[in-house]
């Protein structure tokens, strides 16, 4: 019966889907879903082609330095962030949902002031260091380009914060023109600057003024967002009467940013730990070469990860239609994993060399390598996604934690084990250093809910 329960719910979505029928909370929340899907694949779609062009005009040094550079300036991001939009989102929406107006107001102030602050404090630490790291740690010309990563900060966190306000007030249509509009920016401005100045601009000079044209990119960002967000919902709110958060209604949001934030920073280092700890041992070619390939993997895994992406709207059903829809997902999902790891695997040769030229051949067994991903990261995400529906983040969180720290030891260990070798081979430590931690973390999100069932049961 569940199952035919279940069969039922998914015919009635996409029956929705084809009639355009979005009416009520469930067509609320699927309208809401289709423009989140197309924002996260006009960005996927963007960053791929940036990173291609860039990797081609650039080449593997440069290219490498400005790969390092980006990486860092996320990790400094993340510091910035610190889960505050998700956490905005969730009590300003649930205030909004009760029509305490008011009461809203006050979060969105509140968590406002808090994101401001960390912003600027974040930001000027990154220019302090800015030399101290690019000297003392990389050992490579980023000064200026890690400084100009603080307007990267503060611009994209106004993004962060803007389009936070319009997700709590169920206004996704504009986060979508907002995406369209940065990727189109960056996509021609930055090649056409590029082709322009390459001769006549230094490595450290030119990897600085492509990182301040994604900040001006993120600050015409603001500027649309803020433009719709005056026309809507701050018309709403400049009449509310001021609400003061209680002391109770202000630990619940630090528990909340407490929480988000482990998730999201252990997250963050298990992405880029491998790029940073890469800028210590080799020099930048090297981090060029592992970039390109990492970003075939990237792109694969979005078309793989987005069959995953109903998840949370079929969580609303109940735990045993979830667990049935959980299982068919994986065996889908695993299936086209295992298909793209091949044709990864056995066509890494001309799928680098067509795409990104003879100069990067030594990317190509890095490809090889980390196309082991393409088969745990799919699987990884439909797990966390339905833990994470199951009101059950603390799990995530644990495991990523454990997984993150892994990730550290062993890039350290294999890294600095195989530079004695080449630096090629330090590239490829940290491509095994990568593939083990993400395994780990599937395997302990796949064993925790085994035992789970088994404990119900």
């Amino acid at each position: 019966m569940d199952i035919r329960e279940e069969e039922s719910d998914i015919r009635a979505f996409f029956s929705r889907l084809k009639n355009r029928d979005f009416s009520g909370n469930v067509g609320i929340a699927l309208k809401n879903s289709i423009y989140q899907f197309s924002t996260t694949l006009i960005g996927k779609i963007g960053a791929l082609i940036l990173t291609i062009v860039l990797a081609r005009l650039l080449m593997p040094e440069i290219f490498g330095l400005y790969s390092l550079a980006l990486s860092t300036i996320i990790i400094f991001v993340a510091f910035s962030d610190l889960g505050i939009g998700d956490t905005l989102v969730r009590f300003v929406s649930k205030e909004l949902g009760k029509r305490n107006i008011a009461k809203a107001k006050a979060y969105s102030e509140y968590l406002i002031k808090i994101k401001v602050f960390i912003m600027l404090a974040v930001s000027l630490i990154l220019i302090l260091s800015a030399k101290f790291i690019s000297e003392n740690y990389y050992h490579k010309p980023l000064t200026f380009a890690l400084m100009a990563g603080s307007l990267y900060i503060l611009f994209g966190g106004g993004v962060v914060i803007l389009q936070a306000l319009l997700q709590a007030h169920n206004f996704f249509k504009p986060i979508l023109y907002r995406e369209a509009i940065f990727q189109i920016l960056r996509i021609i401005i930055i090649p056409i600057f590029v082709l322009l100045s390459i001769k006549n601009l230094s490595p450290e000079f030119l990897v600085s003024a492509i990182i301040l044209i994604l900040s001006l990119s993120f600050a015409i960002s603001v500027l649309l967002l803020y433009v719709f967000s005056k026309k809507t919902i701050f018309v709403g709110t400049l009449r509310t009467p001021k609400k003061t958060l209680s002391k109770k209604d202000k630990t619940n949001v630090k528990k909340f940013v407490l929480l988000n934030s482990t998730i999201i920073l252990s997250g963050i280092f298990f992405g880029y730990i491998d790029i940073v700890m890469l800028g210590y041992f080799v020099s930048s070619e090297y981090i060029g070469y592992y970039q390109g390939a990492f970003s075939f993997i990237n792109a694969a895994i979005s078309l793989i990860t987005f069959s995953g992406a109903l998840l949370p709207i079929f969580s609303r059903l109940n735990k045993g239609k979830m667990n049935t829809f959980l299982e068919k997902t994986t065996k889908v999902v695993s299936l086209v994993s295992i298909i793209l790891f091949l044709f990864i695997f056995f066509a890494a040769e001309p799928l680098i060399l067509t795409i990104f030229g003879q100069e990067y051949a030594s990317s190509i067994n890095i490809l090889r390598i980390l196309s082991l991903l393409l088969l745990s990261i799919p699987i990884t995400t439909i797990y966390s996604t339905y833990f994470l529906s199951s009101g059950k983040p603390g799990v995530v969180s644990k495991f990523l934690v454990i997984s993150t720290i892994i990730n550290i030891i062993l890039n350290y260990l294999l890294i600095s084990y195989f530079i004695s070798h080449s630096s090629l081979y330090a590239t490829y430590g940290a491509a095994a250093a990568t593939i083990i931690s993400r395994y780990s973390f599937m395997i302990f999100l796949m064993v925790y809910r085994r035992r789970n069932i088994k404990k119900k049961n």
